[in-house]
């Protein structure tokens, strides 16, 4: 168990938390929410020890163990990734290395051998004989094979790196296991891992998310932090959602009735207060007036954008035909003999662990690359609005934000432009801040925006979601299902595919590609796309050997 006791935090003069009093118990996997800034990081560091409130405390069940999702990648370059997961339970670690140390001293003597026994019985106690094999089950349920095991953390990528930390933080069943973002850079076979998981695990978890179908998947409760204050809900996302939702809307009922009730009786106490017959009525009116009282029913926090992308011009049955394609990158070939005709009803979601080849293919689509072999043809009436996966050129430029995207509107009215950036929370004097110094998420409304105003048939979407908060993402999801051109697009959130893609394209290991016109709960159910991936996988290792 753990739990927040009269919890404020203060930053200056502002109060992120106030008061907040919550116990987390054992058995429950809590999806802690909230808006952008609401304070959900800071909180889990809280309670982590990471961070001191101003007052209150953090209360944990003496002897129970809490475990961390650490945020940064380089601390343990200089370990195997074995050990780093060990690292898991330091105590464990501790142990072990000090045991080891003994047993290779040149000079082993009885003190050494006593010490060496006591260690062997600790060891043994903390089940430590089983640590390698544990760590491996969770780096190979992760996606990080055997042949990476003994690597220096330093020589991964940054997406591996992500997993590895992730296997330490589950690592040896920790009693309070606390994760911030943890499907982020994961692969969609890793983030199933980890559902999984998290559904048989049987002590506390509290977990941040932006992912609203793995908070639905794998969560018990939901504590909902706005205004400094968090409230707890039995239930997934989608049940505090709706539960949240009704409240308000109970609230407002009751208001209704009793904004009814008040009008009756001042209309009562005025018509016949200077009445004789009639005072003590309306006396007694007076005072049942006075105890009534209005639900204050405070808006919350969360603002979400509006998006809505609207076609200039309705597009044609000829739309895109990509035949052949291939290409290497960096000496591997991540599109192999790609061929696909896209329909007028399209929306089309590539799905695979390899983002490299899928942010390819998009870039070829639109110019920026050329292929090796194979061509791809543009119908007549189609027009095509791009969002690359890396917009750092787009934002390397001292315009303002009203500045850089009037460049792209086919109307050159500041009210015009402005009236877009307001949809994404550009307000005021938003319009004039530099885009250079914007952050990830304000970055990604900027280049909504400019897909919004381009009048666009054909979106092409490359991890539209990345640094978008809940909101936000569930505005562009509303926002492509009513979409009436077609769409390309790449995305891990897995809510978002499900209920945009009416067709899925799976780019396989060796660059080829699996099309289906189905959902993707259907595609991911599919016998042929489990076997087909298990081939692939199969031919990949007897590569490797």
């Amino acid at each position: 168990m753990i739990q927040a006791s009269n919890i404020t935090l203060r930053i200056g003069k502002k109060a992120l938390f106030e008061e907040v009093n919550i116990k987390f118990t054992e058995g429950n996997c809590y999806g802690l929410i909230g808006a952008n800034g609401a304070g959900k990081s800071t909180f889990l560091k809280i309670l982590s020890g990471d961070l001191e409130p101003t007052n209150g405390e953090i209360i944990i069940t003496p002897g129970q163990r809490l475990s961390v999702l650490e945020q940064d990648h380089f601390k343990y370059d200089e370990y195997t990734v074995l050990d780093t997961v060990i690292m898991g339970n330091q105590h464990l670690y501790d142990v072990m290395k000090e045991k080891d140390a003994i047993y290779l001293k040149e000079d082993f003597n009885d003190e050494d051998g006593i010490r060496a026994s006591e260690l062997e019985a600790e060891f043994a106690e903390m089940d430590g004989w089983n640590a390698e094999a544990d760590a491996a089950t969770l780096l190979n349920g992760l996606g990080i094979g055997t042949d990476l095991h003994y690597s220096q953390m330093g020589s991964l990528n940054g997406a591996d790196k992500v997993k590895v930390l992730l296997a330490k933080a589950l690592f040896g069943n920790p009693d309070i296991l606390l994760l911030d973002e943890p499907t982020n850079n994961l692969d969609l076979a890793a983030i199933a891992w980890l559902e999984e998981f998290l559904i048989n695990f049987e002590n506390t978890v509290i977990v941040v998310s932006h992912d609203r179908y793995f908070l639905n998947k794998v969560c018990t409760d939901t504590a909902d932090i706005d205004y400094g204050k968090i409230e707890l809900y039995a239930g997934n996302y989608d049940f505090w959602y709706e539960s949240s939702q009704l409240l308000i809307k109970q609230m407002k009922e009751a208001n209704k009735k009793k904004e009814e009730k008040i009008k009756e009786l001042q209309e009562f106490i005025s018509r016949f207060s200077a009445n004789a017959s009639k005072s003590k009525q309306a006396t007694s009116r007076k005072r049942a007036l006075e105890k009534i009282e209005l639900d204050e029913i405070k808006p919350s926090s969360r603002k979400y954008p509006y998006i809505d992308f609207r076609p200039d011009r309705e597009i044609g049955n000829e739309v895109l035909s990509v035949e052949g394609i291939s290409k290497t990158v960096n000496g591997e070939k991540v599109l192999n003999n790609v061929s696909f005709i896209m329909g007028h009803d399209d929306k089309i979601a590539f799905v695979g662990s390899n983002e490299l080849a899928k942010t390819t293919l998009f870039k070829i689509l639109m110019g920026e690359l050329e292929p090796d072999e194979g061509t791809y043809k543009w119908g007549v009436t189609t027009s095509q609005a791009y969002f690359p996966k890396d917009s750092t050129d787009e934002f390397n430029n001292d315009y303002n934000i009203t500045e850089w995207l009037t460049g792209y509107s086919p109307v050159k009215d500041v009210t015009y432009v402005r009236g877009f950036l307001g949809r994404m929370l550009f307000a005021g004097d938003d319009g004039i801040k530099k885009v250079k110094v914007l952050s990830g998420g304000e970055k990604v409304r900027c280049l909504l925006s400019k897909m919004m105003i381009s009048g666009a048939n054909c979106l092409i979407l490359d991890e539209p979601t990345n640094h978008l908060d809940m909101e936000a993402i569930t505005a562009l999801n509303e926002g492509l299902i009513k979409y009436k051109g077609v769409a390309l697009f790449s995305c891990r959130d897995h809510q978002f595919v499900q209920t945009t893609a009416n067709r899925i394209i799976e780019i396989m290991p060796d660059g080829s590609i699996i099309d289906k016109i189905t959902t993707y709960d259907e595609y991911l159910a599919s016998d042929e796309m489990a076997r087909k991936r298990t081939v692939y996988v199969a031919n990949r290792e007897d590569d490797d050997n």
